[in-house]
């Protein structure tokens, strides 16, 4: 009977073992390369020639916030209730943004994403990979290059658009909560939550046609490193325009240099997202992980995972974050536009020294 159950709990952990082994199972490709699945080394020659050629040898700088930017413009092109209409309702993360560049460029909301269609066609000639899925890959790497950034989903195996998404589906700076909420909704059913979590790509970006005297002005005060300054400073009560006042879609910003969407100002302050958008300012690492489930979901709109291959491995893991939750210098927490009802804002240190204006990113 020992016997019996000796050889029963040997066979049991052997097969544990083979499941085990299948489930980490690796493939060595052609240049050395180890990833989970063969369909992933393409991957790797495309990722060296990104980082060579398009984000300046492993940088975080303006090719990066543009490319991180479209995966969000194309991805979100995709309206259930526009096909219940019997109309076509766009196809998602299908890089129609860049196979129908001169149709989607031209929506309103797309201004200016045409510099990194073009500067990344060349890369996209010579990948060998889908539009569809080469944009997504692009941003995925990209913010890994960002000091505190989360490693993002990348996968393989979408198919490319035939016609180009509708008009109406990227949301505007100047959209209202209830818009901007019930678009999300609609793409892919993305909670208020969610919606506040991919917010916080503009941790790394910069506004070159809100203002467009001011190209290259950034959202927050460290737009090189992903960290919760964003999330800080769109809480603070706005006393400046950075360049020049009546553009549609902005509001004033507290600090010289930093431009503040209208979307971005009523979203941390709606009674809807108040509490989440508070809840980023000093907690890295629900960042890092709420920007990386949100990003997963949205990367795939359109599109059924269970046919498409993860190769979220071939993703580098990002520097470590480089610097804490505080106040721009000459601000602190009597600066709070308090707008969560429920919790106290944090109480953080202020940079010391004196106010000084935000750089620009400089231009690729």
């Amino acid at each position: 009977m020992a016997f019996a159950i000796l050889a029963s709990f040997v066979s049991a952990l052997a097969a544990l073992q083979v499941a085990n082994g299948a489930l980490t199972r690796r493939v060595t490709c052609a240049d050395g390369s180890v990833t989970s699945d063969a369909a992933c080394c393409a991957l790797f020659p495309v990722i060296q020639d990104l980082q060579a050629n398009l984000f300046d040898n492993g940088g975080c700088g303006e090719d990066v916030h543009e490319s991180l930017r479209l995966t969000f413009h194309d991805a979100i092109g995709i309206s259930p209730a526009i096909a219940s209409r019997g109309q076509f309702g766009g196809g998602g993360a299908d890089g129609s943004i860049a196979l129908f560049e001169d149709v989607e460029t031209n929506f309103h909301a797309n201004l200016g994403v045409d510099e990194i269609i073009d500067e990344q066609r060349p890369l996209l000639q010579r990948s060998n990979i889908s539009a569809a899925d080469f944009i997504q890959l692009a941003g995925a790497i990209g913010v890994a290059n960002c000091p505190g950034a989360p490693r993002l989903a990348v996968f393989v195996g979408r198919q490319d658009a035939t016609q180009p998404a509708p008009d109406l589906t990227v949301p505007e700076p100047f959209d209202t909560v209830d818009s901007i909420l019930q678009r999300f909704e609609d793409a892919g059913g993305f909670t208020p939550a969610e919606v506040v979590a991919l917010l916080a790509s503009h941790t790394i970006a910069a506004a070159d046609h809100v203002d467009p005297s001011i190209p290259g002005t950034p959202f927050d005060s460290t737009p090189e490193l992903f960290d919760t300054q964003f999330f800080i400073e769109t809480q603070l009560r706005g006393t400046l325009f950075p360049g020049t006042a009546g553009n549609q879609g902005e509001v004033e910003s507290p600090v010289p240099g930093e431009i503040r969407l209208q979307s971005d100002s009523e979203l941390a302050r709606d009674s809807r997202t108040a509490c989440e958008w508070q809840s980023f300012v000093n907690n890295q690492a629900k960042l890092q992980s709420a920007f990386a489930a949100a990003f997963r979901k949205m990367t795939i709109l359109g599109h059924d995972e269970g046919s498409l291959v993860d190769c979220s491995d071939v993703v580098q893991q990002p520097p470590a974050p480089a610097s804490a939750a505080h106040f721009p210098a000459g601000l602190s927490n009597a600066d709070i536009e308090q707008a969560c009802a429920s919790t106290p804002f944090p109480t953080l240190p202020t940079d010391p020294g004196p106010v000084t204006s935000v750089a620009p990113v400089p231009p690729s």
